[in-house]
């Protein structure tokens, strides 16, 4: 395999979790009589660039269809965290009624609506059918495409150049991270600024975060390796911030390097020198993440087999990519989880892919008291705990089985 930036052998393995369908294909009732495809996910690290990937099987066109059921609004702290990151960005850059802004991978409107309010002219950027329709529908202009060179090119020709640019949790879903990137340099204005937020691959090894690896996710991203392949396709970063989203992510600022109009800050040297500490650069820091999540793996296994024995009702919450990841690789079915609770209406009365567990509403939790709920999205513990706070009335408890085994 050839890396997908610096183009050199990739051999160093991180971890693999044998085979496994679309994280976000949902499959209706009339799907269960048919196979389903299941692709290897393996990811391996370049060590000339250290940029963490998968091995290629599926292609973007099958995994972001019209039928993709991922829709940012449904989670309350992400649309806290949007309109809070709208009214810091617009302070910051001093955007206002004359200023576009461009949001790649604009999903159903989550953020861009909060530009929209403040008068700001926008446009969004949105490949999946489900999404960009969801985004109309509350008034936000989207053009339905993939982002690279080509797409933003023809914007900058139809004068649809940005001031600002918005790529949140979308770098790590192009297989063609470098033309990707390249795009951002085209579409800027000379002064435009083109913020990028990610799970950051440290926070991924520190806590084993393994459930986040899907096929979806192209590369594992680090402040180390993103940095050249910027610099080798026109952006210039000049901060970066560390996030709590997504279990620990990073929020990085560029400029196009022809134009510099930013003073770089001390964040930038500052991280990089914290990855370097931490061992990214090295061959070992890699080695033992597998026999890190097979122990998780295998404790969660264990918990849902003695719950069975000992007549206990088990569901879940949260149909999400990393908790298909996790009931896929664990090899769990409905035997051991009967159903999964899910508030966006486009998975309910669905089943997850692979497991084909079912998707219900919240109501079908109330009713069915379950004696504990297992939290699939753990990196909105915080929000479900307290939005299913009612499970204690009846004794239930929470489950997460990540970074290791935990009831509450």
């Amino acid at each position: 395999m050839r890396c997908r930036h610096c183009g050199a052998d990739v051999s160093l393995p991180f971890i693999d979790l044998d085979t496994a369908p679309p994280s976000n294909s949902y499959l209706t009732a009339a799907q269960l009589a048919a196979p389903e495809t299941w692709y290897p996910l393996r990811v391996l690290v370049c060590t000339n660039c250290w940029l963490v990937q998968t091995e290629d099987y599926a292609q973007p066109v099958s995994l972001f269809n019209d039928d993709y059921a991922y829709f940012s609004s449904y989670s309350s702290s992400w649309l806290r965290h949007a309109e809070s990151y709208v009214a810091a960005v617009v302070d910051r850059f001093g955007l206002g009624s004359a200023s576009h802004v461009v949001e790649v991978a604009s999903n159903d409107g989550y953020l861009l609506q909060y530009v929209s309010r403040r008068g700001i002219p926008c446009l969004g950027i949105e490949p999946t059918a489900s999404t960009a329709c969801a985004a109309r529908n509350i008034g936000i202009e989207v053009v339905q495409d993939f982002f690279g060179v080509s797409l933003a090119e023809s914007l900058v020709v139809a004068g649809r150049s940005a001031d600002l640019t918005v790529a949140n949790n979308v770098l790590a879903h192009v297989p063609g991270i470098d033309d990707f990137v390249a795009g951002f340099a085209r579409i800027l204005k000379p002064r435009g600024v083109a913020t990028f937020e990610f799970p950051h691959l440290l926070r991924l090894v520190q806590e084993t975060q393994f459930d986040t690896i899907y096929h979806e996710h192209f590369s594992y991203l680090s402040l180390t390796a993103l940095k050249p392949i910027f610099d080798s396709n026109g952006l210039s970063l000049f901060d970066v911030e560390e996030i709590p989203t997504h279990g620990g992510s990073l929020r990085l600022y560029a400029q196009r390097s022809d134009h510099v109009s930013y003073t770089v800050t001390g964040a930038v040297s500052a991280m990089l020198e914290r990855e370097r500490i931490a061992g990214i650069l090295q061959v070992d820091y890699y080695r033992n993440f597998q026999a890190r999540a097979d122990r998780i793996k295998d404790d969660f296994v264990e918990f849902l087999i003695q719950a069975k024995r000992a007549n206990k009702r088990v569901g879940a919450y949260g149909a999400a990519a990393k908790g298909n990841t996790l009931l896929n690789y664990s090899g769990v079915r409905s035997d051991l989880l009967a159903w999964v609770v899910d508030r966006n209406p486009a998975k309910q009365g669905k089943y997850l892919p692979g497991s084909r567990i079912p998707v219900v509403g919240e109501d079908f939790l109330r009713r069915a008291r379950p004696d504990y709920v297992l939290v699939l999205p753990w990196n909105l513990r915080a929000e479900i705990t307290e939005q299913l706070a009612y499970i204690r009335a009846w004794g239930g408890q929470f489950v997460f089985a990540l970074p290791s085994l935990e009831l509450q």
